[in-house]
């Protein structure tokens, strides 16, 4: 066992790394998803299963895992009786991300100091001055067919989020799908919100499930990014992966519910909706 000091730095990636050195034969951490995603890449590579505890601000991974966020102990009992789930692990550039890995406005946001004290509070309440007036590098986004010019915030997640939640606050489908999330969303200029009203589809939000590499190009060598929540640079360009199976979590037996345990239709359907999409087109 190894005990994080809050006042040092710590490359939780090297000390899971030692540990699988002196032949642990299982891995876990207690932490937030940024935390998490440092473990289970070292976790993932060396083919050991993970044990997750929910310690950090909001834990969407172990929400989505049905562990008790309330009770971080509870996380404990995989170790004497548990279930063995395979779930997919997203990589933006070298880095794993078990949430989402986000850019432009969304990523100023997570660098914003009142988003890490109360991050519903402050998306909800200048998340749309953000898309106003940030004024980061101009992004291009690329999946598979489909191009996204010059968005100014995208968020690629694990696995796709619910449709009614295009803030990524809430839970996803399964994390087993092998499809990442994309949204990416620009402000709109009063013609094109009257263009889109007429229309019925709205300009400024494309939303995918896709199984393809997500590709954010800048012009800029490196590029502000939140990752599961914590802000970092990354070299351009970006590209955004998932690996699908690649993670071995252990849950316990009993826990309150998960993503995983539901079925596929949910993403079927979004999958089958977005590609009906024509590329360059937004949907819902």
């Amino acid at each position: 066992m190894f005990l994080v000091d809050p006042a040092r730095h710590e490359d939780l990636a090297a000390v899971a790394r030692r540990a699988v050195e002196d032949g642990a034969d299982l891995l876990g951490v207690a932490g937030g998803d940024g935390t998490q995603a440092l473990v289970a890449a070292v976790a993932a590579e060396s083919g050991l299963p993970f044990v997750v505890v929910p310690a950090g601000t909001r834990n969407h991974f172990a929400m989505d895992l049905g562990l008790d966020r309330e009770d971080p102990s509870a996380a404990l009992e995989a170790l004497t009786d548990c279930v063995e789930l395979r779930v997919d692990l997203g990589y933006a550039g070298e880095r794993a991300f078990v949430n989402n890995v986000s850019f432009g406005a969304y990523a100023a946001l997570v660098q914003d100091p009142a988003y890490r004290e109360d991050k519903i509070g402050t998306m909800v309440r200048i998340l749309p001055e953000f898309l106003a007036r940030h004024e980061g590098p101009e992004l291009l986004v690329r999946a598979g067919l489909l191009t996204v010019d010059r968005p100014d915030a995208v968020l690629v997640s694990n696995n796709p989020y619910q449709v009614d939640d295009p803030a990524g606050l809430g839970r996803r489908a399964r994390l087993d799908s092998g499809l990442l999330g994309l949204l990416a969303a620009r402000a709109e200029t009063p013609a094109e919100t009257a263009a889109g009203s007429r229309s019925g589809r709205p300009h400024g939000l494309t939303h995918l499930a896709t199984p393809d590499d997500v590709i954010v190009h800048a012009e800029v060598p490196a590029v502000p990014v939140g990752l599961d929540g914590e802000a970092v640079t990354l070299p351009t360009p970006v590209r955004c992966r998932i690996s699908a199976g690649a993670l071995r979590v252990r849950v316990p037996r009993h826990r309150t519910g998960g993503a995983v345990t539901r079925g596929w239709a949910a993403v079927r359907r979004l999958a089958s909706a977005v590609g009906r999409t024509a590329p360059g087109h937004h949907s819902d």
